[in-house]
């Protein structure tokens, strides 16, 4: 059974970073893709990144490029999205999710039987 566990949400001031982490289980991390998520309030949800289960490098959207990144630990099985230079409008409910439809090098998108993590809150706020 596929199950991703997110954690590293919180609380952090505008300039500042955060790690998120989600951990799989049911399957490696090398094997599937796997994208970040986030709904802010009032918002639809938007894609940030992906990591490809065939290609080295992850995408990214341009309103996070250069500012997040996305990295896999095959021994830990996780999956991380490093999140830095945080401005308050970077404030939502994220998740990782696997497999995706497809992660390319030009986008990525949901698949309808998509596993999800939690969500956890990351406020930017001071």
């Amino acid at each position: 059974q596929v199950q991703l566990v997110e954690s590293g949400g919180g609380l952090v001031q505008p300039g500042g970073s955060l790690r998120l982490s989600c951990a799989a289980s049911g399957f490696n991390v090398t094997d599937y893709d796997i994208g970040w998520f986030r709904q802010a309030p009032g918002k639809e949800r938007e894609g940030g990144s992906c990591i490809s289960s065939t290609r080295r490098s992850p995408f990214y959207v341009d309103s996070v490029k250069g500012r997040f990144t996305t990295s896999r630990d095959s021994t830990k099985n996780i999956v991380y999205l490093q999140m830095n230079s945080l401005p308050p409008e970077d404030t939502a409910v994220y998740y990782c999710a696997t497999p995706l439809s497809y992660c390319t090098a030009s986008g990525f998108t949901p698949g309808s039987g998509d596993s999800w993590g939690q969500g956890p809150q990351v406020t930017v706020s001071s």
